[in-house]
């Protein structure tokens, strides 16, 4: 579970100055929102964006399980199994929430 917490960080810290620099461009003028509104609503985009979104849903669950187990909430060896596949399953939750949400 830390590796996915730690490549979902990763790929959500190099994520970061795309989502700025596409907001700043949406905000600049209304052709440059119209050109990344027309960006993300490609099915790329809408992936990009679905992966983004699977990221930081990881990211966000895997990181309140790190902090339960940072104060001793959960470290026997079942409870730990069990809050991971708890985070695995809230994550795919999200996933497929958002999938169903940009792609039907």
């Amino acid at each position: 579970m830390s590796i996915l917490h730690r490549i979902s960080g990763v790929f959500l810290f190099l994520a970061l100055p795309l989502g700025l620099y596409l907001l700043e461009r949406s905000l600049s003028h209304r052709a440059g929102f119209e050109e990344i509104s027309a960006m993300i609503n490609s099915p790329a985009g809408r992936l990009l964006l679905l992966v983004t979104v699977a990221s930081l849903a990881l990211h966000a669950f895997a990181g309140i399980r790190h902090l339960a187990l940072d104060v001793h909430w959960g470290v026997a060896r079942n409870s730990a199994r069990l809050s991971a596949i708890w985070v695995l399953a809230a994550a795919l939750l999200v996933l497929l929430l958002a999938g169903w949400k940009l792609f039907l």
